[in-house]
């Protein structure tokens, strides 16, 4: 865990132009976060701004709203002065602006007072298609989970004001109070172990891990007890907990920052592992996620965050472990998931340029994985290659090569090809393009299988 992280100081940024110009003095009502800045300059174009200090590398998010928030109006009081009639009566006058109550007329005894009840209008609908980045789409599943079950509680390290350092969970403390959404130590080992606890307590806990490399301080608790206290009580106790962790690469930060552990939790028996791409399947998948009463890793792409996408609503239609093809094609089939979605796509789109068709599965979920619509394309194409961030090596992509192997040799034209990360420590972030599969390389991997 760096050093950096505990530094009492954050500072919203703005753009600039001068170079030289610093902000040097902390906002007193924010927290220390050590990542990227983001902000957002006007609608659907996003900044991302480099803070390099002396030996020391941190980069912070800051989202701007594009319209300020509108004044509340004051209310006052409403005044009454009491006049009392020579008979005795009292009548109450209001004095303020509300809506007059109706007198009607009664008998020798006095006036009947009726208050008119104020016609309000009913709140209009949220459409039920909506243009959402994936940060929102995750921010209104959230909220939907919370407002359904009073047992669904939130822990993170920033999460509360601040709203996460992707502001995944941005208002939702200020809405559902410091008891459903909680704020927690530096402590990622204590943040999974008091989930487990609260779980084994008849809650529904969903974790931040703040970036993919600090889960690691957590690993123990998370592969020796969350995923084995069910099997290990002969399925007497459940343990309803989602870990959300931000997934890959793609947004120029260091190790720790930008890695793809998925291989690690998918191997783990007792783990549910699953990654959206898109911010449907985001909004769904969430909700999906904490209404198991099995754990989940939810791997949550970071170069998907912010690129909006039609969600609806009402309807999901997809269950939590099916797999996905995205794009039709008949010459070969491309696997990925999470971030490599929409690069795998370029490529599809690329190849068809040059008269070649490819045909896209989104994978969807790690653990399970649903082989169906995978099998059936590979029979189609004959070629498969499957496209990760992650190292090569003992990886997901691995697997998935051996299971279609199994699963439709026959219909196999040429070997199953990756297209993976390096096996190397994630490198400096001005050498994540190399390290990181592009189109190019999927392409690449597309020639040698139709060479066969």
């Amino acid at each position: 865990m760096s050093d950096s992280r505990a530094e009492t100081g954050y500072v919203e940024a703005e753009l600039i132009d001068d170079e030289t110009q610093q902000h040097d003095t902390p906002a007193a009502d924010t927290q220390a976060i050590d990542v990227v800045e983001i902000v957002e300059s006007e609608p659907g174009s996003l900044v991302l701004e480099e803070h390099v200090a002396e030996q020391e590398w941190t980069r912070e998010f800051a989202i701007e709203d594009s319209a300020p928030a509108e004044p509340e109006a004051e209310l006052a009081e409403p005044e009454a002065v009491s006049d009392e009639s020579q008979d005795g009566d009292v009548s109450v006058r209001p004095t303020s602006t509300e809506p007059q109550a109706d007198v009607v007329a009664g008998d020798d005894s006095g006036a009947a007072v009726t208050p008119s009840a104020p016609q309000s209008e009913p709140e209009p609908e949220a459409p039920r298609l909506q243009s959402l980045p994936m940060v929102k789409a995750l921010n209104a599943g959230l909220r939907r989970a919370l407002a359904e079950d009073p047992k669904v509680l939130l822990m993170g390290e920033d999460i509360g004001p601040l709203g996460g350092v992707f502001r995944v969970t941005e208002g939702l403390q200020a809405e559902f109070g410091t008891k459903r959404v909680l704020d927690t130590p530096l402590a990622e080992s204590g943040i999974i172990g008091s989930a487990i606890g609260l779980a084994m307590r008849g809650f529904r806990p969903v974790v931040e891990i703040q970036f993919n490399g600090f889960v690691f301080p957590g690993f123990d608790q998370i592969t020796t007890q969350l995923a084995k206290l069910t099997n290990r009580h002969s399925g007497a106790v459940s343990m309803p907990v989602v870990i959300r962790i931000p997934h890959g690469g793609h947004i120029g930060a260091v190790e720790h920052h930008q890695e793809a552990p998925e291989a690690y939790f998918a191997h783990t028996a007792g783990l549910r592992v699953v990654a959206p791409s898109t911010p449907h399947d985001a909004y769904w998948m969430i909700q999906e996620a904490i209404a198991s009463d099995d754990p989940v890793i939810f791997f949550e792409p970071m170069s998907r965050y912010w690129p909006k996408g039609e969600v609806d609503t009402v309807e999901n239609g997809v269950p939590l472990h099916a797999s996905r093809v995205v794009r039709s094609g008949t010459d070969a089939t491309i696997v990925a998931w999470a971030g490599m979605v929409p690069v795998a796509l370029r490529a599809a789109e690329i190849a068809a340029e040059e008269g070649r068709s490819l045909e896209v599965v989104d994978l969807r979920s790690l653990s399970p994985i649903d082989y169906g619509p995978v099998v059936q394309s590979v029979q189609k194409t004959g070629r498969l290659i499957v496209a990760q961030e992650a190292p090569g090596t003992v990886s997901v992509a691995s697997e998935v090569a051996a299971a279609v192997s199994e699963k439709a040799f026959y219909s196999l034209e040429s070997p199953v090809l990756r297209v993976a990360g390096f096996d190397t420590p994630f490198p400096p972030a001005k050498l994540e393009g190399v390290y990181l599969p592009d189109a190019d390389r999927i392409l690449e991997a597309v020639d040698r299988a139709l060479a066969y």
